[in-house]
């Protein structure tokens, strides 16, 4: 028995010198851990010469006979520690912000409607026009294409992660249809189809290579899908907002709904001041009204006030041409993503109306 004894002893004293001399320490002690807990594969591992230093031999004879156990191999001492958290970046913070409607002389309401008109139309003329019955009837389960989604400004992305502070070297933009508005595009496009309204979208990167021109590039595209196409009704060109303080600070337009982040969106709809060549605007500005009127009734808070004001935008085009902003630069691609859902339900509402 004494004999025994000595013999199991013998590679604990051998560990425990090791683990007092070694100059890795930590390692050598996370080693020991491991032969207490297995000393018989530890005792044949080192009878065996299977744990001396073989770093000068050839590869091949480093290896552990076949099936042999090796109770330190795949060891890491650092296998379970916890990562350090990223350090803060508080010269670049990012704020998350949910936009309230602030009814004004430029701001106000029709049902849940909110519109901030920046016109030089009276608010009785813009009034009429609210939830007044939109120029267009959008067929369900048509054969047809109905809708158009587009990107004028497709390579328009969001922050890479959810941390609340920005990448100063990062230009929110990206080729990568995957990461870009066609993602969210993508999303409403295949909504509204399965909610029956036969919708079509278009991946065009309008604003790759060259920014410039890109509402030329993309009226073109528009005009050849209505020629080819003439039942669309509704064209929406969908991209996000930049929405950032003058000391660097970026707002974050965000809405949690049952526990999930919602990107917060605002539809912007052209006005005309006689030399834009839109002089059907006013039927936008319906649909608008009607489009906004749904999101806020379904999904209290998901808009920030749509915008009225003198641009073009391509809105003349058809009478049911919008842009829509699907929150900022500051959001993630995953809530801008959680928002494109709710923007189809909320057209195939106002569609759905009219059947």
């Amino acid at each position: 028995m004494k004999k025994l004894y000595l013999f199991l002893g013998i590679p604990v004293i051998l560990l425990c010198f090791m683990i007092i001399f070694s100059k890795n320490f930590a390692f050598n002690l996370a080693k020991f851990s491991l032969a207490v807990q297995n000393p018989a594969q530890t005792i044949d591992y080192i009878t065996k010469d299977n744990g001396n230093d073989n770093s000068s031999l050839p590869a091949e004879e480093t290896m552990p006979p076949e099936n042999q156990y090796n109770p330190f191999e795949n060891f890491d001492i650092n296998a379970n520690a916890v990562p350090e958290p990223a350090p803060i970046d508080t010269e670049h913070p990012i704020i998350e912000r949910t936009y309230k409607p602030v009814l004004n002389v430029n701001t106000y309401q029709r049902q849940n409607c909110y519109i901030k008109n920046l016109t030089e139309l009276s608010r009785g003329d813009v009034e009429a026009e609210l939830l007044a019955e939109p120029a267009f009837k959008v067929e369900k389960n048509s054969s047809e294409p109905q809708i158009l989604i587009m990107h004028t400004h497709a390579t328009e992305s969001y922050q890479n992660f959810p941390e609340l502070y920005y990448e100063p070297d990062y230009s929110c933009r990206n080729t990568d249809i995957s990461k870009n508005m066609v993602s969210v595009g993508k999303i409403i496009s295949e909504t509204l189809n399965n909610l029956g309204y036969n919708t079509l979208h278009d991946a065009t990167l309008h604003d790759y290579p060259s920014y410039t021109a890109s509402y030329g590039r993309s009226k073109k595209t528009v005009e050849e899908y209505l020629a080819k196409y003439p039942s669309i009704k509704v064209v929406l060109d969908v991209h996000r907002d930049a929405i950032e303080k003058s000391d660097g600070t970026r707002i974050k337009p965000v809405i949690t709904i049952n526990g999930k982040k919602y990107a917060q969106v605002m539809i912007i709809c052209g006005a005309d001041n006689g030399n834009m060549n839109m002089p059907n605007y006013k039927k936008n500005l319906r649909f608008a009204s009607h489009f906004q009127n749904s999101m806020e009734t379904l999904y209290p808070g998901f808009t920030r006030p749509f915008l009225f004001d003198y641009r073009n935008y391509n809105q003349q085009l058809t009478t049911g041409s919008l842009l829509i902003e699907v929150g900022g630069h500051a959001n993630t691609l995953e809530e801008a993503q959680n928002s494109a859902s709710l923007i189809a339900y909320s057209l195939a509402d106002v569609f759905d109306k009219q059947q």
